[in-house]
């Protein structure tokens, strides 16, 4: 069998896109072999392919990436390893010298477009690099990928590099009864619930403060990130303790649990730069598959997959007043929600990533 390695620079965890390309690529034939990082507080993996976590001296900023790199890289060429992915520019750099060194097929996995994250947004010195970095290597790849048409649009006509597109789906073929009613149907308040990193330009603080306007619902933030201290303190100085719950990091059969108690999903991604702007996150096809109703920012990706299928509603502006009553609308207008609960069943077949992966094996199947 050959062996493909997947590098991420996350502890693998909570990864669900790279986990769903591994367990595809083995049953297309391939070994994967996942490589990411180990953090003093992660938690323990079961996965039925092989993984390493690398421990690090370093967690933020330049001298990160670049142990990083160094490390990836010296692993990379002592396994035998037969097709490199890198999964994010990040991650680029070690297997694109790997794969010239060893002579092996490089594949590129975007999960967005990195260099217009909003963590780049007036640093320009930094940007420049990324930016100098994604001219000079993804050019060179063998092939690529993303998550979305807008993003593979906009590589093609920089780079005139074809990506295909796999979306970020959940997998549905070991999914029952999705909609349970009764979940919904017994609890005295209505959940919104965000999942995600808690990270800037994810719409968290706007959510938190239309809270202060919304009765009879509570907010759940499963997840964790580089605002999260400060969210703590915004909720405690609007005295929302009751109203907003921090659920931290979950594994992923837990997060799917907590998914299906929700009665509303928000994407509230805030228009910081064209990655959010062409934002499809994984999250609003999560609510999707659970039968949840869905929130989603005024931006063209999630919009139009919402309004396509009729699964929800889109907020027209992020101000507190106005968000609040959105969410009381898509919470409390049943007539509404019944059509909603109606359309999700459809799309939740339509949104699969048995339907997705496909795509994925046209990209692998000439490196077999």
């Amino acid at each position: 069998m050959k062996k493909v390695s997947l590098s991420v620079i996350n502890d693998l965890v909570t990864d669900n896109r790279v986990h769903k390309v591994a367990v595809s690529l083995k049953k297309m034939g391939f070994e994967p072999v996942l490589i990411g990082r180990l953090l003093p507080e992660s938690q323990t993996l079961e996965r039925n392919y092989t993984t390493h976590r690398m421990k690090l001296l370093f967690r933020k900023k330049a001298l990160f990436y670049l142990e990083y790199n160094l490390r990836l890289l010296l692993w990379l060429l002592k396994a035998r390893i037969d097709v490199f992915v890198a999964n994010d520019l990040d991650t680029l750099p070690a297997n694109f010298l790997a794969s010239l060194i060893k002579r092996k097929p490089l594949v590129y996995d975007s999960h967005e477009y990195f260099t217009e994250v909003p963590e780049l947004i007036g640093r320009p010195a930094i940007k420049a690099i990324w930016t100098f970095l994604e001219r000079f290597l993804v050019p060179k790849v063998d092939a690529a990928y993303t998550v979305c048409d807008s993003i593979a649009e906009v590589y093609f006509d920089l780079y005139k590099v074809g990506f295909k597109v796999v979306r970020n789906l959940p997998v549905c073929s070991k999914k029952e009864n999705q909609f349970p009613e009764s979940v919904s149907n017994s609890k005295s308040q209505k959940i919104i619930l965000y999942q995600g990193a808690l990270n800037l330009g994810r719409g968290i603080e706007a959510a938190i403060r239309a809270m202060q306007y919304l009765d009879g619902a509570v907010l759940w933030l499963a997840g964790d990130g580089d605002l999260t201290v400060q969210l703590i303190k915004l909720v405690a100085e609007l005295k929302l303790e009751q109203k907003v719950k921090f659920l931290g990091r979950l594994p992923i059969q837990e997060m799917q649990s907590i998914t299906r108690q929700a009665d509303l999903g928000i994407s509230l991604e805030e228009d910081l730069g064209l990655n959010y702007r062409f934002a499809l996150p994984n999250k609003l096809f999560d609510y999707i598959q659970a039968g949840v109703p869905v929130l989603v920012s005024n931006l063209p990706e999630m919009k139009k997959i919402v309004e396509h299928y009729q699964v929800g509603i889109v907020a027209d502006t992020h101000q507190r007043k106005e968000l609040a009553e959105t969410m009381k609308t898509a919470l409390f207008e049943m007539e509404k929600r019944t059509i909603w609960k109606q359309n999700l069943v459809k799309a939740a077949k339509d949104l699969c990533w048995e339907n997705e992966e496909k795509v994925l094996f046209q990209v692998y199947e000439r490196f077999l």
